[in-house]
């Protein structure tokens, strides 16, 4: 494993944002004190204090006045404000990156395509979808029913975005890009752990154009996000997080009959068949999971692989993971770099060290880099043990793999298909054999070979099982989730 100093420039300066947004207008929060914590260093990024809960209500209620005004109604100018957001932060990209760099450890050569990159084209794609006409004339459909049917398509009015610490801004656009662009209004409440890149777009939306109301920033913990999600005026919840925090969000949103979408990770197979081309699968299934720490939903930490491949895959698996960099995530060198916190590393350290007492063994990386400060640990390959280990069940979220082996297809697919979570998967293999394989795995995603260039926004994604409800991103999925269905008929 190897590890390097930064030597890059330090600049550009970060200028931090530690006020919330609430009705337009910056405030100091009334709640506890907090300080954020660089990963990398252990220092104190910057402080704030958190919303109180009346400010959580008056954030609220904003959200509310502004979607009975119908300042938001306009469906052209919805699009030429999420496309003059996403033009405001590409022309911040090279700030808005550093401050993910130091608030969540991404790894300076990583941020821009996994992060800042994300987020532009997430704005950008419901930009697009927001002036649509979505109404249909049941007429047109059959032209021999009785009367006039219309169904036209609403936004659900008031949505609370509850995002996750690893990728702030890119999950801010997946919430708040179908959100806003459907007419509804909102109130964003980023991770307690790295809230400070969220809270640096209230200047954008300000300078965009925003009206006062539609997007609401404020930063909280617990007793905030119940107070938000059960909050009365609140008609939606988009989530993303913990399979137990989603169950919560679930139950706070049930005496108020709140729709609810969760993206709640996962614990994605990727089956390597029998004969594929193990060059091309180790070193994307290997940094998959080793990159931004492992700290990612759909992260393929089961690698299925046939037991008469296994060998050769741990002898290339040893040799990527040997040569990945971690260290200090402004380097350009590094490929992975810290997990969040020190509780979370010593979290994931656990179910290794949990294994490893069970008989599984380190077939590739482990241990921790020699590097003084920061909460780093190396990415590791563990065999030696079952699906049925609590390392092969549970999401670490962290930079481990389990490599688990089979004999048969129908076996390798049962593996995958045993699990809590169905969020994400991969198939490598001989492409028709890997599309019929693809096709029995229960998962939202399933990348074959690699699968194709880029990002695809017109797909939805979501989970099936504990991964979650509901879908994100599509031309049609993400954008229905916050609209309504309204049936207008009357005799002709």
């Amino acid at each position: 494993m190897s590890t390097q100093s930064a030597t890059l420039d330090r600049e550009p300066a970060v200028r931090w944002q530690t006020q919330l947004l609430i009705n337009g207008k910056f405030v100091d929060g009334a709640g506890p004190a907090l300080d954020v914590e660089n990963p990398t260093t252990e220092k104190t990024l910057a402080s704030l204090h958190q919303a109180s809960p009346g400010q959580l209500d008056e954030a609220v209620r904003a959200a509310r006045a502004a979607f009975n005004s119908g300042v938001w109604a306009d469906g052209e100018k919805r699009k030429a404000v999420l496309l003059r957001i996403a033009d405001l932060m590409e022309a911040r990209k090279a700030e808005l990156g550093r401050a993910l760099i130091l608030e969540v450890g991404t790894p300076a050569k990583l941020v821009e395509p996994l992060q800042i990159g994300g987020a532009l084209a997430l704005l950008r794609h419901h930009a697009q979808q927001a002036p649509i006409d979505r109404t249909r004339d049941l007429n047109a459909e059959n032209p021999g029913a009785p009367g006039k049917s219309i169904v036209r398509y609403i936004p659900v009015g008031v949505v609370a975005a509850i995002t996750a610490y690893n990728y702030p801004l890119l999950l801010m656009a997946a919430k708040l890009g179908p959100a806003l662009a459907a007419g509804c209004t909102t109130v964003l409440l980023p991770s307690i752990q790295t809230p400070l890149s969220t809270l640096m777009m209230g200047d954008i939306f300000r300078e965009a154009g925003v009206p006062d109301g539609v997007i609401n920033i404020v930063v909280g913990g617990i007793e905030i996000g119940r107070a938000l999600t059960e909050h009365a005026e609140v008609d939606k919840i988009t989530f993303t997080g913990s399979v137990p925090v989603g169950a919560a969000v679930m139950r706070q949103a049930a005496d108020t009959i709140k729709g609810v979408v969760l993206e709640l990770g996962g614990k994605s197979a990727a089956v390597v068949l029998p004969g594929a081309d193990l060059n091309a699968a180790a070193g994307p299934l290997n940094f998959r999971y080793a990159r931004n720490a492992g700290q990612g939903c759909s992260t393929t930490t089961r690698i299925l692989v046939h037991e008469s491949q296994v060998d050769e895959f741990i002898a290339l698996s040893k040799a990527i993971i040997d040569s990945a960099v971690v260290g200090d995530p402004l380097d350009l060198a590094t490929d992975t770099g810290p997990l969040i916190s020190k509780p979370h590393r010593a979290r994931v350290e656990g179910y290794v060290e949990r294994a490893l007492a069970a008989g599984g063994k380190v077939v590739a990386g482990g241990g921790r880099p020699d590097i003084a400060q920061g909460w780093f640990m190396n990415p590791v390959l563990i065999a030696g043990v079952t699906n049925q280990h609590e390392i092969s069940r549970d999401e670490l979220f962290g930079p481990v793999a389990v490599l688990l082996t089979y004999k048969t297809v129908d076996e390798a697919v049962e593996i995958a298909n045993d699990s809590h979570f169905g969020l994400a998967a991969a198939v490598w293999g001989q492409k028709d054999e890997a599309i019929a394989v693809a096709k029995r795995i229960n998962a939202g995603t399933i990348s074959i070979n690699g699968g194709g260039p880029g990002m695809r926004l017109d797909a939805p994604f979501g989970g099936m099982k504990q991964s979650g409800l509901g879908r994100e991103w599509g031309t049609h999925e993400g954008i229905f989730e916050f609209l309504e269905a309204q049936h207008l008929n009357w005799a002709e």
